[in-house]
């Protein structure tokens, strides 16, 4: 029997496993098997692979309603063929195994550059194989789309969080400075997403973005003038702030699995300096995860786009449509905007970062422009429903059973 698999990849969202209800739906629609890999990458080059056709009409909706990567997740890419032609061999082996025709790999820019080197592995190997990317990644960083399923909710989390703290911090307005470093390692839009928070009486939050290199004194002065106008001041923080010399200001460790660095610390850095250089009290708090898990406060239109991009990848794969990444276009009418998906070649998205451009960030380079508001607003409308149980999100861990070895 062939097989469409289903792959996670990098770090969870909170809409990821909606793209997984979608894929897993549409294929039954199409009356296609679908398996998955645990824990990405590296479980398919394991042969671990899970029977998704197993799975109840009660446990997708389930699936649909969880944080996380319910199949598991790995940071492993695959290597070039000349790097690495042992690896190649063995997940083509795999793939033959298991009879898989379509794969679906859902993550990021580093996990659409993957989903290339697997349709080339497929062509090297005479596979029939057809392989799709669906984007995913909270930082917002892919090309090619209006925008990356997990970020709007992201960023309704981050902006609803802040505009709570702003009541309290103004409720204690004695020189108190607030501080929320955001997720975001080379680009901005998490920390961009601020700005959503503030109020139309009162001043905007300050930004600190990694597309504008750290200058303390515009950064003391702005702080020092919204303490004296409005008795505090509220800072959001991207983990990759850098300094004049394109350093990172807080940089924990260099992750040799993925290659990237592992940031954290720019909050706490920045509130030593202001404690220090303005001699006034500054509270840190770090969204870190809770910004990629707020299940309970997601963005209508960022669970709709989830599955739709799960669904038309599907679609186009069983098609044989490959090489191509599931793209969100922003249609804009007088009613405002939607948006429709739409193919994208892989290697337009693969292994690159879309920063904040030039004209949605201030003059100040402490705030963004309407333009970038205008862009964001749209993005956070509606709210999905939970269902509760005793007080408290009802979820429950979902048991895949392993695919039969051929």
């Amino acid at each position: 029997m062939s097989r469409l698999l289903y792959l996670q990849s990098g770090g969870p969202t909170a809409v990821l496993n909606l793209s997984a209800q979608g894929v897993i739906e549409t294929a039954r629609e199409l009356g296609v098997s679908v398996c998955a890999a645990a824990d990405g990458l590296a479980g398919l080059q394991g042969g671990r692979l899970l029977d998704c056709d197993a799975l109840s009409a009660d446990d997708l909706a389930a699936l649909g309603r969880q944080p996380g990567a319910a199949f598991g997740s790995s940071r492993h890419i695959l290597p070039p063929f000349d790097a690495a032609p042992a690896e190649w061999q063995q997940l083509a082996g795999v793939l033959q195994r298991h009879d898989i025709r379509q794969i679906l790999l859902n993550g990021g820019n580093g996990s659409m550059e993957t989903a290339l080197l697997l349709q080339q592995l497929a062509e090297r190997f005479a596979l029939p194989l057809t392989v799709v990317g669906i984007p995913k990644t909270i930082d917002n960083d892919l090309e090619a789309t209006d925008f990356s399923p997990g970020f709007p909710s992201a960023a309704k989390y981050l902006a609803s969080s802040l505009r709570e703290v702003l009541f309290d911090m103004r409720s204690m307005a004695q020189g108190r400075v607030f501080i929320l470093e955001t997720m975001g390692r080379h680009v901005g839009w998490l920390a961009a997403a601020g700005c959503l928070a503030a109020l139309p009486d009162e001043a905007p939050p300050l930004l600190l973005l990694p597309e504008v290199a750290y200058d303390e004194e515009r950064v003391f002065a702005a702080v020092q003038e919204q303490v004296a106008a409005q008795g505090y001041c509220a800072i959001v923080v991207s983990e990759g702030l850098r300094s004049a010399d394109g350093r990172f200001v807080a940089q924990m460790h260099a992750d040799q699995v993925y290659g990237h660095e592992q940031l954290g610390g720019a909050g706490n850095w920045l509130a030593q300096r202001i404690q220090q250089g303005l001699q006034l009290h500054a509270h840190v708090a770090v969204a870190d995860c809770l910004q990629r898990a707020a299940r309970h406060l997601l963005s209508a239109v960022d669970a709709r786009l989830a599955y739709e991009v799960g669904r038309k990848a599907v679609q186009w794969a069983v098609a044989g449509q490959g090489g191509v990444m599931a793209g969100i276009a922003r249609v804009v009418t007088a009613d405002g905007c939607d948006w429709q998906v739409l193919p994208q070649p892989l290697a337009a998205v693969a292994n690159l970062e879309r920063a904040l451009p030039a004209e949605f960030i201030a003059a100040s380079g402490l705030d963004v422009t309407p333009a970038c508001r205008a862009w964001l607003q749209p993005l956070l409308a509606g709210e999905v429903p939970l269902p509760f149980a005793d007080g408290l999100p009802d979820m429950r861990r979902l048991h895949f059973p392993p695919l039969p070895h051929p």
